[in-house]
């Protein structure tokens, strides 16, 4: 595989940022360029996270899957009231910027996005709100409703995220509430899979995501195990999703 950090300028946020790719190598001469995933990072994390704490690149390599590490900060994949337009960089700046820059599919049914943590909220999220340019999503230990931390979250550093990404808009019935998406969502969706582990604080987003998916129909592929919110069982299921993808 190759590893490459890619800095460039974002014109959407206005400011210098980076993205860390992983491309297979020795690709015969006119084959099809390679599927990919895009791999999103959690809230105390950046685009380097990923291949420093798992095994991806060996794993990607072992299914010829380029993929795609974008650093969104702690901006929970949102246009941010005090901030840059994270949203609109990840679900229309950097799609082209990857396909500009780099040999990858850009068909439907090559194209994936997956997550951990705040990463797991936006697959999903990018997932509900774009369906037609995914074949698959998953989260792992995801914050997926957004809603309910927002009203129940009364810890000090989580109470200033929400007010610094959304100023009091409200999230709930809005593009940002993933049970909203599940509940008004329409057409072909893509795959959707959900792991979390039994210890993990972030289990009751989970636990809400998929009765909410049930209520709605929505069909989800959902697990839950031994696990807490940390690196070795990331890098466990992140293994399990590509296998699934």
């Amino acid at each position: 595989m190759a590893l490459i950090r890619c800095d460039f300028s974002s014109e959407t946020l206005e400011l210098g940022t980076s993205i860390t790719v992983l491309l297979p190598e020795q690709r015969p001469a006119g084959s099809a360029p390679p599927p990919v995933l895009y791999l999103l990072h959690g809230l105390t994390d950046d685009h380097t996270a990923w291949t420093r704490y798992t095994s991806i690149e060996r794993y990607a390599a072992q299914r010829g899957l380029a993929v795609v590490m974008p650093q969104v900060h702690r901006s929970f994949y949102a246009d941010e009231a005090y901030g840059g337009k994270f949203w609109t960089f990840l679900s229309e700046e950097l799609p082209e910027v990857v396909s500009s820059f780099f040999r990858v599919s850009t068909r439907r049914e090559d194209t994936f996005v997956a997550g951990l943590s705040m990463g797991g909220y936006g697959a999903f999220k990018w997932a509900l709100r774009q369906p037609e340019r995914f074949a698959a999503a998953a989260s792992l230990s995801g914050a997926v409703d957004l809603a309910y931390m927002a009203e129940k979250d009364d810890r000090p550093h989580i109470t200033a995220l929400i007010e610094t990404v959304f100023a009091g808009r409200p999230v709930e019935g809005t593009g940002d509430d993933l049970l909203h998406l599940l509940a008004t969502s329409g057409g072909d969706l893509p795959r959707l899979m959900l792991r979390c582990g039994t210890e993990d604080h972030l289990l009751v987003h989970s636990e809400r995501f998929v009765a909410a998916a049930g209520k709605h129909g929505v069909e989800l592929d959902a697990a839950f195990g031994p696990g807490a919110h940390e690196w070795s069982y990331w890098d466990a299921q992140i293994q399990a999703v590509l296998d699934w993808i």
